[in-house]
């Protein structure tokens, strides 16, 4: 499998122009074949399908690297941090999350529905 990938790895860039090309492509044909009829937009080239590609992107997609939760460096800054508390100050942090946040780190809707059962000595409530 390494030896394949190292032998082929070159065609990488040129699958990726080659899908966001077809994306384009998609993109172009789509907008001229129904927004120009719906909503009376221009037509636009591919080029400008492209433009328009790149600018969903941007607004829309965000950059690399950040596929939400902290960055690498964030994250470990945070587990420093963890790691100095003391168990009281670990408890009241997650009192202080609980009391912001809900059920952390358990949301209340992972078991909507399921009500917990008392237990069989609890008495009854009406």
């Amino acid at each position: 499998m390494t030896n394949l990938f190292c032998k082929f790895r070159f065609l990488i860039p040129l699958f990726v122009l080659g899908v966001v090309a077809l994306v384009a492509l998609a993109v172009y044909g789509l907008w001229n074949a129904v927004l120009t009829d719906v909503v009376g937009a221009k037509a636009v080239t591919y080029w400008q399908a492209l433009g328009i590609l790149v600018l969903a992107r941007i607004l829309f997609g965000g950059f690399p690297g950040r596929r939400g939760g902290p960055s690498p460096w964030r994250r470990r800054l945070m587990m420093k941090r963890w790691a100095s508390l003391t168990p009281e100050q670990r408890e009241k942090m997650r009192q202080e999350m609980r009391k912001r946040f809900g059920d952390w780190p358990k949301p209340p809707w992972c078991h909507a529905g399921h009500e917990e059962e008392p237990a069989p000595d609890a008495p009854k409530q009406a």
